[in-house]
């Protein structure tokens, strides 16, 4: 291969990333063009509104010699990114809303992922980094939590299946992540590399059974996770050949795209060379390198020394080219866009799912409705949330749990809503030891009538509560959670979730 031609190919394996809110900058666009003219694989979407990244996205593909991957976690839909999208409740919430024993919510679970390819579609998105088909065993994982649809190893490949088939029939190149499996661990791997401390017997149980139902069911890619497992190699799974080539192309017969996870990562901040490495043990696509100009030149002095094998370089551009055989024309969309991305119908399936999530997970006493004058709302959690549900404009007195003043429920309706996230390198999908103290203290000593804790987030963290009288678990810090919370809190709705992961 020519220097030129061989830059080119390996630009083909990398997916950089794309920051939507960037692209009004003049500089900002022709960065991203020269990657374009460069060979680049494609690009990760992070951010932008609606009416800014489409078009740009439309005219990078008018431009690329080879269709472009356009990437993005958009496990909670497009609005999760994209400004003007829908919103859709995370994954464990949909789990918490649907039985897949009755055909009618079968149905609503279909039509909210048909929704989701719609607006991927409509933006230009044809992989979508989602579903995550992790299971979610520990109470403190810090990064999956909530992004997980369960504990449940049969329950995660059920919705996975289902989600996979919908995507994969509309056109696009599904992804499953985090293989082999993140959900048991207290690490995020975006800050050091999380250790899994399991059996290869307990793995393949557990860990491995969504993937291997993702892979029957016709899934393009798997994403590799930033993790170790020394029951299987010593060096981390987005590195090992045994995991990626050996259990995941020939024991479970994937011959899809392997991605990497985000490669700017901590996980794996002191390995040398290690888009090389990741490409030798099996990988296709190196996802969101710091800089894709120097990941290139890392590569190609690999190669000129020996330590990059070429075999494995020209098997990644092949099914790199394959599945870009898949990418339509921008300017010729599928038949599930015929009638166009109704955000406003879509808003409504999204809606009714998180109405259906909201999950009573125990009640000391009888189901009552608080009256707001006779209730006392204290707000704990993460700051910016506080105030941004419908339950502090209906609750009015309300206070915090660190003010000044003493709190004082007595024969009241005490209401504390706890609000937490997942996020990148922040470490816990909890709060701190010292607000479960004090919550648990106020409980104990408020004198309150009633007691109701309400998580807007992880579940796991009313297992701490079992003083109060009422435990709910609304998944996620958003305006429509706390909508349908109220609603229930009034009598309107039922409290129609279940549970889907065990409390410790």
């Amino acid at each position: 291969m020519q220097t030129a031609g061989q830059h080119k190919a390996l630009f083909q394996l990398i997916v950089n990333r794309l920051d939507g809110y960037s692209i009004s900058s003049a500089s900002y666009r022709r960065e991203i063009v020269d990657l374009v003219k460069k060979g680049i694989g494609g690009f990760i979407i992070f951010g932008g509104i609606k009416e800014e990244i489409k078009p740009f996205i439309m005219e990078l593909q008018e431009l690329a010699e080879q269709r472009l991957f356009i990437a993005s976690d958009i496990e909670r839909g497009v609005g999760q990114q994209i400004k003007g999208s829908t919103h859709f409740p995370c994954q464990m919430a949909m789990a918490a809303a649907i039985n897949m024993e009755l055909a009618g919510d079968v149905a609503l679970y279909k039509s909210a992922i048909t929704a989701i390819a719609k607006e991927s579609l409509d933006i230009g998105i044809n992989m979508p980094l989602t579903p995550v088909l992790d299971v979610n065993k520990n109470p403190f994982n810090p990064i999956i939590c909530t992004r997980a649809f369960s504990g449940d190893p049969a329950a995660v490949a059920c919705f996975g299946r289902i989600y996979i088939e919908t995507m994969e029939a509309a056109g696009l190149i599904s992804c499953a992540k985090h293989f082999p499996g993140h959900g048991d661990t207290e690490t995020d791997s975006h800050i050091a590399l999380p250790v899994i401390c399991k059996t290869e017997a307990q793995l393949r149980e557990s860990d491995f059974v969504p993937f291997a139902e993702a892979i029957k069911s016709g899934v393009s890619s798997i994403m590799a996770a930033h993790l170790a497992i020394p029951a299987i190699d010593g060096v981390p799974a987005s590195l090992s050949k045994k995991i990626l080539t050996g259990l995941l192309r020939n024991e479970l017969s994937f011959d899809g795209l392997i991605l990497t996870d985000a490669l700017n990562m901590d996980a794996l901040r002191d390995i040398e060379y290690v888009a090389a490495k990741c490409i030798n043990a099996g990988v296709d696509i190196l996802l969101h390198p710091t800089d894709a100009v120097e990941t290139v030149n890392g590569l190609v002095e690999c190669l000129n020394r020996g330590t990059l094998d070429k075999d494995s370089v020209r098997a990644s551009c092949a099914r790199v080219l394959k599945a870009k055989q898949r990418i339509r024309s921008p300017r010729n969309p599928l038949n599930l866009l015929n009638h166009g991305a109704h955000c406003e119908d879509h808003s409504t399936i999204s809606e009714r799912i998180t109405e259906k999530s909201i999950t009573l997970v125990a009640a000391s006493k009888s189901v009552f409705i608080p009256e707001p004058s006779n209730t006392l709302l204290i707000e704990v959690g993460e700051p910016k949330f506080h105030g941004s549900t419908c339950l502090s404009q209906y609750f009015t007195n309300h206070l915090s749990l660190y003010g000044e003043q003493e709190i004082n429920a007595k024969g009241l309706t005490l209401l504390v809503a706890i609000y937490t996230n997942i996020s990148a390198w922040k470490g816990s999908s909890g709060i701190p030891q010292s607000e479960v103290d004090a919550i648990r203290a106020l409980l104990l000593r408020a004198g309150a009538a009633h007691t109701v804790v309400i998580s807007f987030g992880s579940p796991y963290l009313l297992s701490q509560f079992k003083e109060a009288d009422f435990l709910i678990a609304a998944y996620e810090a958003s305006k429509q959670a706390g909508a349908a919370v109220l609603q229930c809190l009034k009598g309107q709705l039922r409290y129609e979730g279940r549970l889907p992961v065990k409390l410790p």
